[in-house]
């Protein structure tokens, strides 16, 4: 009798702990603030004429965008089994990393209503964010391939190649956007709210849009017009 009463306490001990367990969902990073840049402003150009003459001239002009800003960087940690208080009873320290960032302007996301982004959720972003839908860097126009490898996001598997997506730059150069493109960004959502979450997939030093390495490149939309930027929430997923 007694040994049936300790195993019942055993049993329910074990289950307290287990229901106290973080769930293996994206979780918030610590953020370590590393340099931050913008292409300065050129100076104009002037020309001087002939009297009575027309001068035909062709202009070329790289102009920077304001409704994006981008970040990249590398990402590091482990993988702990922890209670609710963020003790830990083990950890597994990650080796090759590897997993997705997801960036949004949404303070709490519900991981298991993750789905792609629809084009519904697409245009409400972009009215959020005062982005016309038509204009070639709109977030419509930006993520137009349908091109990326499988995930899960969560408990959410994504399938490949199933969501709106786009790969940044490397070494000054687009990509071609396939399922083997090193900085995917594919474009998710909560169906709950409807909130849009841009995510990349973790790469391994691999060679960034300024020939140095990083873990990740992405992009996110930004209203040009705003006197303060968005705040953008980061969660990732190792593993």
């Amino acid at each position: 009798m007694k040994t049936k009463t300790l195993l019942l306490f055993l049993g329910i001990i074990a289950m307290m702990i287990a229901s106290s367990l973080i769930y293996a969902l994206p979780t918030g990073p610590v953020i370590t603030y590393v340099s931050n840049s913008s292409a300065a402003s050129l100076p104009s150009n002037r020309t001087q004429d002939e009297k009575g003459t027309i001068t035909v001239i062709t202009m070329v002009a790289n102009q920077q965008d304001y409704k994006w800003k981008a970040y990249v960087g590398n990402v590091s940690g482990k993988l702990a089994l922890d209670d609710g208080t963020a003790f830990t009873i083990y950890d597994w320290t990650m080796g090759t990393p590897s997993g997705e960032v997801y960036v949004t302007r949404a303070s709490t996301v519900n991981w298991p209503n993750v789905t792609c982004a629809s084009q519904a959720m697409i245009y409400t972003e972009e009215n959020e964010v005062d982005i016309s839908s038509a204009t070639v860097d709109s977030i419509n126009s930006t993520f137009n391939s349908q091109s990326h490898k499988s995930f899960s996001a969560g408990t959410v598997d994504i399938v490949n190649s199933s969501c709106r997506s786009t790969a940044t730059y490397v070494s000054d150069a687009s990509q071609v956007v396939n399922e083997t493109s090193v900085f995917q960004e594919i474009l998710l959502g909560d169906a709950g709210t409807s909130n849009l979450i841009y995510a990349t997939t973790i790469e391994d030093n691999a060679l960034g849009y300024n020939n140095q390495t990083y873990d990740f490149q992405l992009l996110v939309a930004e209203n040009e017009s705003a006197t303060v930027p968005f705040t953008y929430f980061f969660y990732v997923e190792l593993g």
